[in-house]
């Protein structure tokens, strides 16, 4: 085949309000701040929204070599070796592929935690728990301080969470976090079971497992109100709890803790660079890295992975075939394309989002 998949907008209905500036990627007339404020980007995941079980959301669409538009993860079962390779000499699967989303806040999301793998499998009959992690893009300009919550600073005992839960006592839970402010170019990484919830006006690329398991323990946003199956996966809440990871992280231990350093991989005399955002070293759920393109750039790879343009524009090239990126665009490359270039004439700056090692 030869040639990467471009995948055009899949925005996905959520319990919060944004995506406002994924209006205004896509070139929409009036942006404005609704209930999709997502966009899943290749998705091989359908999206669990109780009350809308009838419409399919979250799947991404593409047009296969007969014209036809299919499920994108049907295309890749039709050529499974080709587009997702083996690992060692195993071959890969859809529960393989991380979950890749565009995600514009323009309000603090829930209060919630996911469930690591082990939990999911051991508790849920799940493959895949939650982890997951941020790319901080762009803020917004209206909000001053942007900010994530990650992890209890100040643990709450089990049973005070609970009853602040059962009583939406929102205030108290806050206080059990403190403010980590953000700024374009942050990475980090949040492990399943730690609590968590993204500040407002944040535009990111949020790289996770391949689910969407979460107990969301802060019930109305927005006016909105979760639906009582939809806030602890459909189990109770002492299996919910179960999920937390109670152990503090202290405010001098949240760098170690959560955020992530960039690992330079290649620097040549083009001035390319090739950098891991996120290696095995952080996690087995997925690698991440950050290709910064001066002219050319030669590469090489031995697995498929999410390529998502923040900067620049330019080309991809494979064995002669050109395809052209702008920024935002978002594209998958196949395991069985080992070789390929980049070129620009102005800089560009590329996402690369691959599976893990486990």
């Amino acid at each position: 085949m030869n040639k990467i998949i471009k995948f055009n907008a899949n925005r996905v209905w959520r319990t919060y309000q944004g995506g406002k500036l994924l209006d205004t990627i896509e070139g929409k007339a009036s942006p404005q701040d609704t209930s999709f404020p997502e966009d899943w980007i290749g998705s091989t995941v359908e999206a669990r929204n109780v009350g809308r079980e009838h419409i399919s959301e979250g799947l991404a669409m593409v047009n296969n070599e007969a014209g036809q538009s299919i499920a994108f993860r049907d295309l890749l079962q039709e050529n499974q070796a080709y587009f997702l390779g083996s690992h060692d000499d195993t071959m890969r699967t859809l529960d393989d592929i991380p979950l890749v989303k565009y995600l514009d806040s323009s309000t603090r999301l829930h209060f919630q935690a996911h469930p690591t793998r082990e939990f999911a499998q051991e508790r849920l009959g799940m493959p895949r728990g939650k982890t997951e992690a941020y790319v901080i893009l762009e803020t917004r300009k209206d909000i001053a301080d942007p900010y994530i919550y990650a992890g209890f600073q100040r643990s709450p005992s089990r049973e005070q969470l609970k009853t602040w839960i059962e009583t939406q006592d929102i205030a108290s839970i806050e206080s059990c976090f403190d403010r980590i402010p953000v700024k374009p170019g942050d990475v980090f990484l949040l492990p399943g079971g730690r609590p968590h919830a993204l500040g407002e006006g944040i535009l990111m690329l949020e790289i996770m497992e391949p689910s969407d398991l979460a107990v969301r323990f802060e019930f109305e946003r927005c006016g909105y109100v979760i639906p009582e199956q939809a806030r602890f996966m459909g189990r109770d809440i002492e299996t919910a709890l179960d999920v937390f990871n109670f152990d503090p992280v202290p405010p001098e231990k949240i760098d170690a803790e959560f955020r992530c350093t960039p690992k330079i991989l290649i620097s040549d005399e083009q001035k390319n660079s090739l950098e891991e955002l996120i290696g095995a070293d952080d996690t087995t759920c997925f690698v991440v890295k950050r290709a910064s393109v001066a002219q050319s750039f030669k590469r090489k790879e031995n697995g498929f992975f999410y390529g998502i343009v923040t900067e620049g524009s330019g080309t991809f090239i494979i064995n002669g075939e050109v395809t052209e990126l702008k920024r935002w665009d978002r594209f998958f490359c196949p395991a069985g394309v080992t070789e390929f270039e980049y070129q620009t004439d102005s800089g560009m700056s590329v996402l690369e989002c691959y599976p893990g090692n486990s």
